[in-house]
């Protein structure tokens, strides 16, 4: 038995899974959540401690189960690394957390992204590093603490990435991979080094930053304190690993040109591979990103929508309140039972339109300030239009994402979808109904947790490349094709979806 060790550092907690080399299949998996503090409407932090405790918790439970099915700790051969973007955590002289990471849902940083545009040039910037200064990235936030915190910007030595800062706890290596360093706005993405031009320009000491690492090879390995920790053996190769998103690519063997992702997590994406690092220039600023693979010499394009499976879990959880109450007393899962009340409703959930806006917008939009909520709401309306016209809703965000993709020239011959709301029959058949797009599922259960593994098996000799494990790994499972019947119903929906935004922006895009 030859056995990868897949851990993803999500926003509501922890995974970590082990799978066998050989096909792919899913030994044990164990998650552990942890809490999520909005200090201040918008802001979103997190304790790295508490990730540090859940991610023990999670190896030393997924080792437990895994003896019971004779694998041994032995048995494996490489840890991959997976998790949340854009985040701050700031180590000092002595590698101590000086304060809560700020996250990617954090929307304090308008002012440093203006600041930071201006100070580089809006064209410039976008030269530098191939993509905009937005609240969600990692340099406006730093550039918070710095304007904001001075007495503790003034002690940080060293900046790390979340799932970077697992990596640290590992193996002892301050190191950040590159698919993730990508999306800070400090490195040159075509190059996949840190830029001078940026760094200089906003005045941010280099030495802030680690050395950057491939995704697929290792970049230390496991120490003899996580061991006696864990269970697991000290010195297996920790991969460098991958952002959450080019590592759910991977995981669903988006490592070739004409396969796209789709993924409906939280927040939700559709991401294109690249080989070359295309920009969308069709304006002053690019409405998608540029970032750089997991897969060594390639790129990705990627369209966002912050409120994706997020816009769901409000629903439920103020909305769907028996639903709730049930799911806690009966096990019967709270969106399968709105998911039936929303199969009821009729395409275009009869006028009702939802702007998922809860937590700003990236594509297209890039307003940080953009606020959702629902329009064309009648006496005829109940809830079960609500809740279809939420998952109309982030269709519809997501085919902006996938429309603006296409423009930039690049095949998508095939879509794959992923994530907690691409489990969802119903909202599967919605998107593949709007997108007019057949949509296929494989079987990466465990999401970007896979795709952290296949890399840990390359980084550990098992695999040669990152396609070959794929090759090897990666099967479609599933097929979703859209019903052409509902499209002239659809199409007419988002016409009125995409016309609601520029109309209401004076009074739905307001600071807080």
């Amino acid at each position: 038995m030859q056995a990868l060790l897949g851990i993803d550092l999500g926003t509501t907690g922890v995974k970590a899974a082990l799978f066998a080399a050989e096909d792919g299949r899913v030994l044990t998996d164990a998650f552990i959540d942890y809490p999520l503090y909005h200090p201040q409407p918008g802001w979103a932090e997190q304790q790295p401690s508490e990730w540090w405790q859940a991610t023990l918790t999670a190896i030393q439970g997924c080792l437990e189960r895994a003896s019971s099915l004779g694998v041994r700790p032995s048995d494996i051969r490489g840890v991959g690394l997976s998790g949340q973007m854009h985040g701050v955590v700031l180590l000092d002289e002595q590698q101590q957390v000086l304060r809560p990471c700020i996250i990617w849902a954090d929307q304090r940083s308008d002012a440093q992204c203006r600041w930071m545009t201006e100070r580089v040039g809006a064209a410039q910037l976008i030269s530098y590093v191939s993509n905009p200064a937005l609240t969600g990235f990692t340099a406006p936030k730093l550039l918070w603490v710095r304007d904001n915190e001075p007495e503790i910007f003034a002690r940080a030595r060293t900046l790390l990435l979340p799932k970077d800062y697992i990596r640290y706890r590992l193996t002892g290596v301050l190191a950040m991979e590159i698919s993730d360093a990508a999306g800070t706005c400090l490195l040159d993405v075509k190059q996949g080094t840190w830029s001078r031009e940026v760094l200089s320009a906003i005045e941010l000491d280099p030495s802030l930053l680690p050395p950057v690492v491939p995704a697929d090879a290792a970049s230390g390995s496991i120490t003899d304190e996580v061991q006696a920790l864990t269970g697991l053996p000290a010195g297996i190769p920790v991969a460098g690993g991958g952002a959450d998103n080019a590592c759910g690519a991977v995981g669903n063997g988006i490592v070739e040109p004409g396969l796209a992702l789709l993924s409906v997590g939280t927040s939700g994406i559709v991401l294109a591979h690249a080989t070359s690092p295309r920009v969308d220039i069709s304006g002053p600023v690019p409405r998608v990103h540029t970032f750089n693979h997991a897969v060594p010499g390639a790129w990705y394009l990627m369209g966002v929508t912050q409120g994706a499976g997020l816009s769901l879990r409000w629903v439920r959880d103020n909305i769907g309140l028996p639903e709730r109450a049930l799911e806690r007393w009966t096990g019967v899962d709270a969106y399968e039972t709105l998911a039936r009340e929303a199969e009821s409703v009729p395409a275009g959930s009869e006028g009702l339109i939802f702007l998922p806006y809860l937590q700003g917008e990236r594509t297209p939009h890039l307003d940080a300030y953009a606020r959702g909520g629902w329009i064309g709401l009648t006496a005829s309306h109940d809830r079960r239009h609500l809740v279809r016209s939420v998952l109309e809703g982030v269709a519809f965000s997501l085919k902006d994402c996938m429309t603006i993709i296409r423009e930039q020239g690049l095949p998508l011959e095939q879509v794959r979808a992923t994530g907690g709301g691409a489990k969802s029959p119903l909202w599967r058949q919605i998107i593949a109904d709007i997108l007019e797009t057949e949509l296929v599922t494989t079987n990466a259960s465990e999401g970007p947790a896979f795709g952290a593994a296949l890399l840990a098996g390359v980084a550990g000799g098992v695999y040669a490349s990152v396609p070959e494990a794929c090759a090897r790994t990666v099967r479609i499972v599933e097929r979703t094709a859209p019903n052409a019947a509902l499209a002239p119903a659809y199409r007419q929906a988002y016409e009125t979806y995409r016309a609601l935004y520029p109309a209401l922006k004076p009074v739905i895009s307001k600071p807080l």
